[in-house]
């Protein structure tokens, strides 16, 4: 039975899944320590689909958070 390999994104690459700048995703990482690479490459760090599910959950929480102090 073979595994397949699991797929990992840049900070980069996150933020264009996410479609929102680079910059919110490094709040949330900096912000959030439960949030973890799965690899690194060099100075690069790298996360799974797991972890990309917990960074856009983490945003939308700020969103709403927002969104509600605004009304």
């Amino acid at each position: 039975m073979s595994r397949s390999v699991p797929r990992l994104a840049t900070i980069g690459e996150v933020a264009r899944i996410l479609d929102v700048p680079p910059y919110r995703i490094e709040y949330v990482l900096r912000t959030r320590p439960h949030i973890r690479p799965r690899a690194t490459a060099g100075n690069a760090r790298c996360y799974d689909d797991h972890a990309i599910a917990q960074i856009r959950h983490e945003l939308n929480k700020i969103d709403a958070r927002q969104q509600g102090g605004a009304q």
